[in-house]
């Protein structure tokens, strides 16, 4: 029996395309989708004659895992109970998304979706200590999954071994009598399987290049954190090396190690010049605390280091202008150090109020630590 086949973009067919699907799915059924990257095809992981028809549609060995597919990407809490850093930052940046995350997975029988299906789907989702999850950036896909609770697990819409079919035409050629039903949505918009990258307890591997290459999930992958103040000579160089020395702390690492944990800190003065030293007040109290700031070299706050950065931390009111009107987008990504409050400037002024300004600035520190690993 040929699979049903409904053109999505003739009037009126989107809302009946996307519910029978979802019906279908729901009742045990097999079916191909739309996503950004190429098309899937998916079924019920809690049901296992669907997931053994899933398998022989694909001619794929049942040792291979398939991916799990959800609809929202907080879903994924219903699948992986402690979620690593590097994970966190992925599905914040990078969700939805032509991305595959193989999440570390120490105990299946702690997350909410095994308590709700029990073993059987324990051993359809996770194999050796992993399991797959993509959140697809497709409107269709999206709306698919997102009418389901069940856990939807699908492949490429192609045989195993043989390239992915990128049009629903050809998968009606191709697997048209071994599915319940094909969704046409046209091409799909990238035509690249999706990156896969596994994580593990304090960083990441690029399994696959797909849609993104690995430049791309670098970038994706860095937390980036920059202070602002004048001159880039005090206040700012002084965030940075103690903020440094927090992050670092905060997850184990030494401070040099930060940037192979894809956390890079950076400071940049509103006026400032190109590669002057730290003031001496700063090197000096620096010291103080175990840190060096003898190798500063200061650096005019640009676009490009706006841009560049997640989070931005200013000194005063007037930096924080300053700041957002060089990169008004960045707005929602800056913030004044000190919460509502300046932290004025020691330049020209004695040890004390350089060590006072230290401490205030490392009081604000240890507020945002946690936020910003978050």
């Amino acid at each position: 029996m040929s699979a049903e086949y409904i053109a999505l973009y003739e009037t009126g067919s989107y809302e009946e395309g996307v519910a029978k699907a979802a019906a279908i799915l729901e009742s045990g059924g097999v079916v191909a989708f739309p996503t950004e990257t190429v098309y899937g095809v998916g079924c019920r992981a809690d049901l296992p004659a669907a997931l053994e028809r899933l398998r022989n549609v694909k001619q794929r060995d049942a040792d291979k895992p398939l991916t799990v597919h959800i609809g929202r990407k907080g879903e994924v809490a219903r699948y992986v109970s402690d979620i690593p850093r590097f994970g966190r930052r992925f599905i914040k940046r990078a969700w939805p998304g032509p991305l595959t995350l193989i999440f570390p997975v120490a105990d299946p029988d702690a997350t909410a979706i095994v308590r709700e299906g029990g073993p059987a789907v324990a051993s359809a989702l996770y194999r050796n200590g992993t399991v797959g999850i993509r959140c697809p950036d497709d409107a269709v896909a999206g709306d698919i999954l997102g009418r389901l609770t069940a856990p939807i697990v699908a492949s490429s819409a192609n045989l195993a071994g043989s390239p992915p079919l990128h049009g629903a035409p050809e998968i009606m050629a191709e697997l048209g009598d071994r599915i319940d039903l094909i969704l046409d949505a046209g091409p799909p918009r990238l035509g690249k399987p999706s990156t896969v990258v596994q994580l593990n307890g304090v960083g990441y591997r690029v399994v696959r290049e797909g849609a993104w290459d690995e430049r791309t999930v670098r970038r994706l992958g860095q937390l980036s954190i920059l202070f602002v103040c004048t001159g880039n000579t005090c206040r700012s160089p002084m965030a940075e090396a103690m903020g440094t020395k927090m992050l670092a702390d905060a997850i184990g690492a030494g401070p040099r190690d930060l940037e192979h944990h894809g956390i890079i800190v950076r400071s940049a003065g509103v006026a400032a010049g190109l590669g002057g030293p730290a003031s001496t007040g700063a090197e000096t109290v620096m010291r103080e605390r175990g840190l060096d700031l003898s190798r500063h070299c200061s650096s005019p706050l640009t676009p490009e280091l706006i841009h560049q950065a997640d989070h931005v931390y200013a000194m005063t009111a007037a930096h924080l202008d300053a700041v957002r009107a060089m990169s008004p987008s960045a707005a929602g990504r800056t913030a004044l150090l000190r919460s509502g409050l300046n932290i004025e400037d020691p330049h020209g002024r004695d040890l004390d109020v350089y060590r006072a300004c230290a401490d205030t600035i490392a009081q604000a520190l240890t507020s945002i630590v946690a936020e910003v690993l978050e």
